[in-house]
């Protein structure tokens, strides 16, 4: 409840007690206060009280929560915080900044944990021994910026917490959340998930650009806007949050933008996801653990890759902050309470007298090392930088606020707007332009838009560790098919053998490599399922699998297409798609056919999709964003695993 009077910012420091400032608007800010409840997994969030009645909570959710999805990660038994909130009071933003402590807090010992020419060699290795392995499209690996702080805790928090209030644009949300032995106090930018009266939003933020000396301009941005590497990284993070939001909306989910994010020392392109859901607020956040643009994907390869890669764990870094709201009304079915949760990036934590503001830099086929580098920089200091802990850049700040006319100066006007650079016709168009390289599906109403052509029909989709089988199914659910999907280790042969149609579907890895255990089971269940002649479908990893049993050579490319858009033909009709693949399968040039399969390939001989009497395949993503002519294909290739084998 909110009540008339309430202690001071300092009091409540002072006293010890547990609480949460968040500003999401420019008017208010939100105090929280409470007790503290470390539990153990998501779904054991107290969101009611013993008698059943709902409660507010905030959440603090660690990286190591991915083991609830069965991913790996270094466990540092980060709890999964909640603070339970008995009060709540909305401050005017005037208000809280005049309680605020302004005197700069102190560091020591200032510098990354790893230095530049040793992060630029990880860079590398990421490129060359995972993207370059077909582990996957794009890593994330953060290294930390680490200072010793003499401060108190509380002072501190409530200093930075002011700082980045006023030195801070464009974040989602501006928070400090203080308990006992932990502090976290950020700007983050990006709302990972959100479900407010059944809808359920994400907002997929991708690609960088660090602002010169002196501000952004519409010259400069243009530039970072035309970058084939920053704009295949935020279609390749679309893509990955689709899958998560198609597999907790009924309705797949539908994408709008993209849009600017201008923050003080950063600008990033972003799109926005919406689709409606049922499901318990707790299970959507465990079904979208964690955001692909801090992790990477496939989203579970990821997390082995960070592994592999970072050597201490994240502890919060890449996990949420997830405010669990009752639900004013309810209708029948509905969750009891609303969501918001952005993601904990732009964040400094102190614990134990130390500080530490972890970054990452998502790594793609295009990174160059040192580029990288300079991106974990440049996100260190936007934090860094808004809380005085390295020196401002004034004369960006002064740029991004907007003067009508310098000549007339009001005193008593209210102070101007923040320049927008997306307000630029030509960046607008820029920005605009990127949609006509993308699927209409995911960007219109799924809507029903006549009879579906396979009602009645059911498919299993096998997945192989990677999600987009999400979307795939969401796909043939619009086709007008029944769909399951089943995991690769615990699909059965008599599922196998049972379904109508089976959908044998991607995944990461080498297609040769027999010592992998999904590779082996995938490599079963195209087999069983072909010599039973019941139809089936392939996609990507299992389209080189069945390529292989016809005779046809697997290889390695000589540059991953993770991300990549091709226009090719299949099957005598061109068709835009997107891939997501590291090997091939391959034919001399100017081979169509091999024993009962017809084959579509480049001139080099690149094959991208097999027909034949009851089975269809495809070396694209016909669900991904990146394919104009996906549901088209898809629609086509379904029909020809369907047709019965003659005889």
């Amino acid at each position: 409840m909110t009540g008339p009077a309430h202690p001071s910012l300092r009091e409540i420091a002072d006293r010890g007690i547990a609480f949460a400032l968040i500003a999401r608007d420019d008017t208010t800010v939100e105090l929280l206060t409470g007790d503290v409840v470390d539990v153990d997994l998501l779904a054991d969030i107290p969101l009611t009280d013993a008698s059943g009645t709902p409660r507010e909570v905030l959440a603090l959710v660690p990286f190591r929560q991915v083991r609830e999805r069965g991913f790996e990660c270094h466990d540092d038994g980060a709890p999964l915080r909640c603070l339970i909130v008995r009060e709540r009071t909305a401050l005017p933003r005037d208000e809280a900044l005049a309680q605020l402590p302004t005197e700069p807090v102190a560091l020591q010992d200032a510098g990354f944990d790893i230095a530049d020419e040793e992060y630029a060699g990880i860079v590398r290795r990421v490129i060359a021994d995972e993207i370059g392995r077909g582990e996957g499209a794009n890593f994330v690996i953060r290294r930390d910026f680490t200072a010793g702080v003499s401060t108190d805790a509380a002072t501190a928090a409530l200093t930075w917490f002011r700082a980045l209030l006023e030195h801070e644009r464009g974040a989602y949300w501006t928070f400090a959340v203080v308990t006992p032995g932990h502090v976290a106090v950020g700007a983050s930018p990006e709302a990972h998930v959100s479900a407010r009266d059944g809808v359920v939003t994400m907002n997929p933020i991708s690609g960088t650009f660090r602002h010169p000396a002196g501000g952004a301009t519409a010259e400069t941005l243009t530039e970072f806007l035309r970058s084939t590497k920053e704009t295949e990284e935020l279609f390749m993070v679309v893509d990955e949050e689709l899958k998560m939001m198609s597999a907790v909306c009924s309705d797949g989910g539908r994408i709008t933008g993209p849009h600017l994010k201008e923050m003080s020392r950063l600008t990033h392109t972003e799109y926005v996801l919406r689709g409606r859901s049922r499901l318990d607020p707790r299970d959507i956040l465990r079904e979208t653990m964690f955001a692909p643009t801090v992790t990477g994907s496939p989203m579970q390869n990821a997390c082995t890759v960070i592994t592999r890669h970072e050597t201490t764990p994240r502890g919060y870094y890449s996990g949420v902050a997830a405010l669990f709201t009752p639900r004013l009304t309810l209708a029948a079915g509905e969750a009891t309470h609303d969501l918001d949760a952005p993601i904990l990036i732009r964040t400094a934590y102190l614990q134990d007298g130390r500080l530490r503001v972890p970054v990452g830099a998502t790594l793609v086929r295009h990174s160059d090392p040192y580029g990288e580098v300079g991106e974990t920089h440049g996100k260190a200091a936007g934090v860094l930088g808004a809380i005085g802990a390295v020196p401002r850049d004034a004369a960006a700040e002064a740029a991004a606020v907007a003067a009508p006319d310098a000549d007339v100066i009001d005193e008593d006007a209210p102070a101007p707007a923040p320049r927008r650079l997306a307000d630029d016709p030509s960046i607008a168009e820029l920005l605009a332009s990127r949609n006509g390289r993308l699927a209409e599906f995911w960007l219109n109403p799924q809507g029903s838009d006549g009879p579906a052509p396979f009602a009645g029909r059911s498919a299993l989709v096998v997945d192989a560790e990677d999600r987009f089988t999400t979307m795939l199914a969401h796909q043939l659910r619009h086709l007008g098919l029944d769909v399951r999907i089943a995991p690769w280790d615990e699909v059965t042969d008599a599922q196998i053998d049972d379904a109508e149609l089976l959908v044998s579907g991607p995944g990461p890895g080498d297609p040769r490599d027999e010592s992998s255990p999904r590779i082996r089971r995938m490599r079963e269940v195209v087999a069983r399922r072909r010599e039973s002649g019941r139809p089936i479908l392939a996609v990507c990893l299992s389209h080189q699998i069945l390529a292989d049993t016809f005779g046809i050579d697997l290889a390695p490319l000589d540059a991953p297409h993770q991300g990549l858009q091709k226009s090719v033909d299949v099957f005598g009709m061109p068709a835009s798609i997107g891939f997501y693949n590291t090997f091939t399968a391959r034919v001399p040039a100017g081979t169509t056919s091999a024993g009962a399969a017809e084959i579509a390939a480049d001139a080099a001989g690149d094959v991208y999709a097999l027909r034949g009497p009851g089975f269809a395949s495809v070396q694209g993503h016909l669900e991904s964003i990146l394919s104009r002519d996906g549901m088209t294909t898809l629609q086509r290739l379904v029909e020809q695993a369907l047709t019965p084998i003659e005889g």
